[in-house]
């Protein structure tokens, strides 16, 4: 089955090709960084500006390359949230619009679901059951799945997301938007002895995750370094490594109880976050010592992007799964919501 998947529920216009026999044929991306990066963060109606000039060039580009026209695609996959209700609308608009006029289903994919199957699209991939943690500007969650639709939540983040967090300790440092790259860069220089940041919610039991405390001692830590002068730039890399560190570990002792809790060996971790490189050098040698794995998206599918879409969506399009008449897109949306598949009915 010949699926086109288009993402568009944030800053991010990504469309993809997806064949359940042959795999991922063609993907492209457009990242809106640029346009958002003076205003320190998205701008839900430029985004939605943006995603509507180019949506349609992208899906051209995307059919070219994958060596298929419009009659060869059998299915749509679309966002259908959580995200910006008008970014969600100018992709769930024009991929019902398509299949409308092409006379092919379309089907409504959960973000979230997205990125959580976005490992699957690697030749070396998990098999459920396993946990998922879940980290990117808009979510932090612990979820144990069992197969597609599958899930329980075991845990999140209470205020502000990973994600989310990174910003803002990056806009505390002068740093530019998005925050977790650049907060990574500079962390590369700094000292790690030199600052000690709390560990959030590590020492009482559950899964749940709070960063808000954490982005407070971040702000009182600038604070301190102007008042004796000035923040340097030693000062920021100082700064940024501590938090790197702290977001780090908090996130490692988070995986390392829910796999006990769980009593599985196997790791996936989605979303934007996961592509931090201290993040996965420290979960990898963690759980290495405790025999269990640890499964990554490739580092240009952590972001947003088309390539999960048309992945998930070819899986429940498959099971004979298809958007009703009064489909309608959800900026807030539990993914325990999902109806579960058969796993007899899971896609290659």
């Amino acid at each position: 089955m010949l699926i086109l998947g288009l993402e568009t529920s944030c800053d991010e216009t990504g469309v993809a090709v997806y064949d359940t026999g042959r795999g991922l044929l063609a993907h492209a991306l457009y990242s809106q960084v640029a346009v958002h990066a003076e205003y320190g963060g998205v701008v839900p109606e430029l985004a939605s500006r943006d995603h509507v000039r180019k949506a349609l060039p992208l899906i051209s580009q995307v059919l070219a390359e994958a060596d298929c026209d419009a009659a060869d695609i059998e299915g749509i996959a679309y966002t259908a949230g959580p995200g910006l209700v008008g970014a969600l609308m100018v992709g769930a608009t024009l991929a019902r619009a398509l299949a409308w006029g092409w006379g092919i289903p379309a089907l409504g994919v959960h973000h979230m679901e997205g990125h959580l199957l976005a490992p699957m699209l690697e030749d070396e991939h998990p098999q459920f059951p396993f946990v998922a943690l879940l980290v990117s500007g808009g979510h932090t969650q612990l979820v144990r799945v069992d197969g597609i639709g599958h899930y329980r939540l075991l845990g999140e983040s209470l205020d502000d997301a990973a994600g989310e967090a990174f910003d803002k300790a990056a806009k505390m440092l002068g740093l530019p938007y998005p925050g977790g790259p650049h907060i990574a860069r500079v962390a590369g220089e700094g000292n790690p002895d030199r600052f000690d940041f709390p560990r959030p919610m590590v020492n009482r039991p559950g899964l749940d995750f709070s960063f808000s405390g954490l982005k407070t001692y971040t702000l009182n830590t600038v604070a301190r370094c102007r008042e004796a002068g000035a923040l340097t730039e030693q000062d920021k890399c100082d700064i940024a490594r501590a938090f790197e560190d702290a977001v780090v570990a908090t996130l490692v002792i988070k995986c390392r109880r829910a796999l006990r809790q769980e009593n599985l060996k196997t790791l996936v971790i989605a979303g934007g976050v996961s592509a931090n490189q201290r993040l996965r050098e420290q979960l990898s040698e963690a759980l290495a010592k405790e025999k269990s794995r640890v499964f990554y998206p490739a580092p240009m599918f952590c972001t947003d992007n088309g390539a999960m879409i048309a992945y998930a969506g070819a899986q429940r399009l498959q099971a004979g799964q298809v958007d009703d008449v009064e489909a309608t897109v959800r900026p807030r949306w539990p993914m325990e919501e999902l109806p579960p598949l058969p796993q007899r009915e899971v896609g290659t």
